[in-house]
Order: C-alpha cells, then structure tokens, then sequence
C-alpha cells in the first residue's frame, strides 16, 4: 500500500493547484477535501520552508470560467494565478447532464465539446503553470484507439495534441487500450485500475462471499478485458475464464460489428459466484447476455464490476435482467457522471475512488514512485486475508 511517510523527505515540484471543471465537480471536491486532510493530518513537513510555502491548505481549487457567446463560441478564463504551480486538470468528457445555449437552442455538451474546454483552459494557463497535468478518468475516443482501413485515430490524435500543447503528465483509468500512449513516447502517461476499489465495494456489501479457486471465478468478458480479468483472479487467488465474441464483420451498425454470439472459454462454473470484470458498460446489451449465459450455465451469483457505468440506453434492460435473476449486482465507480436514476438503483454499488485520486495527485506532486499506488496488490490481499478469517464489517475490514 502507498506509504506516505516517503512523501516526508521529498520536496514537492511546486505549490499544488486542482482545477475542476465542471464536468467532474462532485469527484473534484472529494479530492480536494481528502488532499486537505492528507497535508493536515499525514504529513510532518518543515515550517518556514520556501519549498513547502502553501503546502498545506484548506482549499487547493482555483477558480475558473468557461464562459460562451450566443453563436456557441467559448474561451476559458483563469481568475486565480497558477504562476509556477503545479497545476492538475480534472475533467469528465462523458457528463452529457452540462447544457449551453446556442442560437437560442439548448444543447448538451458532448465529450467533444467537454475536450474542447479542457484544450481551452490548458492554452489559458500554457506558460505560466511551471507544470500542468490533465487527469482524464474515462479516456477521450478511447474506444477509437486503432485504425481499420480508411478511418480516423482520434485516440492518438488527441493523446499528441495534448501533449504538443505543454501537458507533462496524462492520467487515466481502465484505459480500453493503454498502448495508445505509444502515439506520444515521450510524454508522461498513467493508466490506473480500479481493483482494490471493486473488492473493498463487493466485500462491504456480499458478507457470504468466499474468495477462493473452488468457490469463485473471474470472467473476461472480451478479450480485451482479458488482462484485467487475469491480474483481478490471480490477486484474490480466483479462478478465472473469458468470453470471446462472435461478430458479424459483412455488417457495420453504430459504428461496429454486431455481436453474434458469446463463446465461453473456461473450467464449470456450476455452484460457483462470478465476477465478470470491464472497463465499461455502455449500453449493456452485451453484458446482459453475458450474465445471462453465465447462470444459464449454473452460477450460483453473478457480479458486474466495470470502471465506467455508462449505460447509455438508460436502465430498463438491467432492471429487466436484475428481476430475472441475470446478475446479482453491479459495481462501478464515481470516475464519470451518472443520474440519479442509475445510482438510486439497489443493485448499483459504487467504489468511491476519491481518496485514490488524491493519493495518486499528492505522489505526483512530489515526484514520488507510483509503483505502490498503481499495483495495490498488498492491499487486496490484505482485505481478502481479513474477510476469509471472519472480519466482514468495514471497520474491521479497512484501515
């Protein structure tokens, strides 16, 4: 697990600054608070110290407007100074819940308009931050990550472009496929997992769960999700199998081949608890047939974890699939926006992943080795020893 006592005897790049846009501001102020508490509570640094001067604060956000004209332009301007800080951008290009108005019509902001924005501010604060860092969860076009025949690489494209404009470091989660930081080599890029979040959400809410190869397998989906699926069962000591999919490749329907059918690739899962692990759900479908294939094979539950709980076509087919028994529940994070609708459901459980967000900001500020807080391997296992020796409640579960 991080040790933050490390952070004692480094000198931080420079004073920290977190510019929230609007698109992620609920995450934003749960890592502002827990970075505050971090430097108040954790940290013995020296007083007087030009290098720590604003170290420990109560408010680390900087204000900033997005404003817009009638015709739908926009600029972005900063009202505090960021000369020489370290700055940290944290955005949400999936909140499609922000609305503007342009010729009298209102609209609601696309992941292109919510990259624009960032773009905008990031050329605002170009020059003068002694670093800027951009903090993307859910990774802009990242489904767009590769080139078939005569299309476009959005991915790349945006990866470079940011890059090109002065960014030092880009931060992600789950990235759907992480070799997209091959597009700019030389730049700094983080792509974190979600792991230890998902086991300490299912743990807190499963208390008869036993973690084990006999009782419990790991399912990929896809397999893209193959690696994460893998890392996930062999931490926890699970078993593990995939799924891959059947596509019809004479067919193209919203921008992709159709899924035929999901082929099962695994030991029997009969009377065994499953965990089926993603980077996303969007609109579902897929993972619906999934789950239900995996009960019609005999799983005894059925768990979803996936980063980014998109669902796109809104809830029915999983309240649809809860009724009848499909999946027993569904574990995502507050990494990207979702409605009231979604978080209101009783199979939604949600990993909060605010303090890991602000541990990865506060080692980065410092320039610190991320080996411990990118592979929570330690930690897992902890928990996992914990839960199996009879320790269920929260408390008795995590520090």
């Amino acid at each position: 697990m991080p040790d933050f006592r490390k952070l004692e005897g480094t000198i931080p790049v420079a004073p920290l600054n977190l510019i929230v846009m609007d698109s992620a501001k609920e995450l934003g102020d749960s890592v502002n608070r827990y970075i505050s508490e971090f430097r108040h509570e954790l940290y013995k640094m020296p007083e007087n110290d030009p290098a720590f001067h604003g170290y420990v604060k109560d408010n680390y956000k900087i204000d900033i407007n997005l404003d817009r004209f009638n015709s739908g332009e926009a600029k972005a301007t900063i009202k505090e100074s960021v000369r020489g800080n370290d700055v940290y951008i944290l955005t949400d290009v999936c909140n499609y819940s922000i609305t503007y108005k342009m010729y009298n019509y209102v609209n609601h902001k696309s992941p292109d308009d919510h990259y624009q924005d960032l773009k905008r501010v990031i050329g605002a604060i170009t020059g003068k931050a002694k670093r800027i860092n951009v903090i993307m969860p859910f990774l802009y076009e990242g489904r767009q990550h590769k080139r078939n025949g005569m299309e476009s690489l959005d991915a790349a494209q945006m990866f470079a472009e940011l890059h090109d404009m002065g960014i030092s470091n880009f931060i992600t989660f789950d990235a759907h496929d992480p070799r997209i930081s091959n597009a700019k080599p030389l730049g700094g890029f983080d792509n974190f997992l979600a792991s230890y979040q998902f086991m300490k959400a299912l743990l807190s809410h499963i208390d008869d769960l036993v973690v084990d190869k006999d009782h419990l397998t790991v399912i990929s989906p896809d397999e893209g999700a193959l690696d994460r699926a893998v890392y996930f069962a062999n931490v926890i000591g699970a078993d593990t199998g995939m799924f891959y999919k059947r596509r019809d490749y004479a067919h193209v329907v919203n921008g992709t081949n159709p899924i035929v059918a999901h082929e099962f690739l695994g030991s029997d899962i009969s009377g065994r608890d499953v965990i089926i692990i993603d980077d996303m759900i969007s609109s579902g479908s897929s993972m619906i047939d999934t789950a239900k294939q995996l009960k019609n094979m005999g799983a005894k539950r059925v768990f979803i974890c996936t980063t980014f709980g998109l669902f796109t076509d809104g809830m029915s087919k999983f309240d649809d699939g809860y009724e009848k028994g499909y999946f027993d529940a569904v574990i995502t994070t507050n990494l990207t926006y979702m409605n009231e609708e979604v978080t209101s459901k009783e199979y939604i459980f949600i990993a909060d992943m605010g303090k890991f967000l602000a541990t990865i900001i506060d080692f980065l500020n410092h320039d610190a080795s991320m080996a411990t807080v990118n592979m929570p391997t330690d930690k897992i296992h902890e928990i996992v020893g914990r839960y199996n020796s009879g320790c269920k409640t929260p408390t008795e579960l995590f520090d």
